[in-house]
């Protein structure tokens, strides 16, 4: 479908699903686009919640924060408050063998706990095996220093940003 008289294709919400970039229209053009929600990804501790974020446009992931595992729902009640979130992407810890990790009983109850908080926002999971590993490699390849690679912090909002990077990529069949 094309915009009344200036022949560009009027951009729609399932442009941006379906994975087509309009990369070819200027930035105006871009900026006119519906409002949508982002994806939320968790890294899920029992001390640590590490949290990454896609732009409205679902193409970038970020990493956002860490949060005090006691602190998560705090955080989300009020992230969720100012930003419109579609989805929630909960990493699913697996073992080598594909039998669920020793996390999963501390991760059903908050599953359980985050299904009846946010009933509106769907809730998704991705597996997170490596993601750790992949975090450190990723941040000591960035040039960090020491302290900082050994900021734990730090590994958990890169392994939140991997697992949602990995759900995007499954959504729109890269892998």
């Amino acid at each position: 479908m094309f915009q009344s008289g200036i022949g560009l294709p009027k951009l729609t919400k399932k442009c941006y699903c379906e994975g087509i970039a309009p990369n070819f229209l200027p930035l105006p053009q871009l900026l006119k686009t519906e409002h949508m929600g982002r994806i939320l990804a968790i890294d899920f501790g029992t001390k640590r919640v590490g949290l990454a974020v896609t732009d409205e446009l679902k193409i970038i992931a970020n990493p956002l924060t860490t949060v005090a595992n006691k602190d998560v729902f705090d955080f989300l009640k009020d992230y969720l408050s100012q930003e419109t979130v579609d989805i929630i992407v909960v990493g699913e810890p697996k073992q080598m063998n594909n039998q669920d990790s020793e996390v999963v009983k501390h991760i059903n109850p908050f599953l359980k706990k985050l299904h009846k908080t946010f009933p509106d926002v769907k809730i998704d999971r991705m597996d997170e095996r490596f993601t750790s590993k992949m975090a450190e490699q990723a941040i000591l390849m960035s040039g960090k220093k020491k302290k900082d690679r050994q900021n734990k912090g730090l590994v958990d909002t890169v392994s939140a940003a991997i697992i949602l990077q990995s759900y995007m990529e499954f959504k729109r069949g890269i892998f």
